[in-house]
């Protein structure tokens, strides 16, 4: 009788359900002392899933899989010590799409959605028939920039060029964009900035680039400074290294009408549109964020012909 109550106690502390492993994993984060554990252990699965977070509940009685019940306890305890929650998971959502995630890359946010949403807007407006416009996204990370204008842009509209410096960068990207089905859609290539195109000319450039100074770095929130590759945001004593090597590089590769754009430090984003002044770029338009903060930085090479 002992042996036979000692093993059901075993079997119940072993969940069972998606409800039973939600239930654990928040007890995990409780006991770390992380706020509204439950919710984020809805969170955490419905990322390890990679569906909304409504999946914890509506799947509550279903049995989990050992593999996902492993997934969401090594999740929580990373949580548990702090990990920005899509380290936890490695994944995160980026209009509506799962990306594959880790420290090799920045976590995309919310921000970075409507410097899509710009890019959007310009190729409905300036898009060709026969002739798809060819977009180069600098600095392309974990390629959710990248991939959300291969996957949303009308059909046969863009060729995307994807750049960035970390060869370790382009594996993440690389892994999704196969997942996604972009792995013929999107071209990676490895360099600084603009130099991967080599001379070629290009109808728009679209860039999250670092943009943090130097001295800033360490009153960044822990979860940033802590977790998140430093060359992917620092840049320079002023934080726009990179950004003026970037609006110099991108008046060349343009072609005439094209388009710049660019998140920026909303700190800064008056001296970035200026750099792009100086570099020869006309109607250059800082707009705002979801949050109303200066954001973006939008801006034409002229057409007049000249180089």
């Amino acid at each position: 009788m002992t042996s036979d109550r000692a093993r059901d106690a075993r079997v119940v502390l072993v969940p069972r359900t998606v409800g039973e492993a939600m239930a654990a994993a928040a007890s995990v984060l409780e006991d770390a002392g992380v706020a509204e554990a439950r919710r984020e252990a809805q969170e955490l699965y419905g990322a390890l899933v990679r569906r909304p977070t409504s999946a914890a509940w509506l799947e509550r009685e279903e049995p989990i899989p050992s593999r996902v019940r492993a997934a969401l306890e090594t999740a929580a305890q990373r949580r548990a010590a702090l990990w920005p929650q899509a380290y936890a998971t490695g994944a995160a959502a980026f209009r509506g799409h799962w990306l594959t995630v880790d420290r090799r890359v920045l976590i995309p946010r919310p921000e970075t959605e409507g410097l899509v949403d710009l890019v959007l807007e310009w190729v409905k407006t300036t898009a060709r028939a026969g002739t798809p416009l060819v977009v180069a996204d600098a600095c392309t990370g974990s390629g959710a920039i990248a991939a959300a204008l291969a996957l949303e842009a009308p059909p046969g509209s863009v060729r995307v060029i994807a750049t960035d410096c970390s060869a370790a960068a382009l594996d993440v990207a690389r892994l999704n964009l196969a997942a996604l089905g972009l792995r013929d859609r999107v071209d990676l290539r490895h360099g600084d900035l603009l130099q991967p195109l080599a001379g070629e000319r290009v109808d728009a450039v679209v860039s999250n680039p670092p943009y943090v100074a130097a001295a800033e770095w360490d009153g960044l929130e822990a979860s940033v400074r802590d977790f998140e590759p430093r060359e992917a945001l620092v840049s320079g004593e002023d934080g726009l290294a990179a950004i003026g090597t970037l609006v110099a590089q991108a008046r060349a590769a343009l072609r005439p009408g094209g388009l710049l754009a660019l998140e920026v430090d909303a700190r800064r984003a008056d001296a970035a549109a200026a750099l792009a002044a100086g570099a020869g770029f006309a109607s250059c338009t800082v707009l705002q964020d979801l949050f109303g903060r200066p954001r973006y930085l939008r801006a034409r090479r002229p057409d007049d012909g000249s180089d």
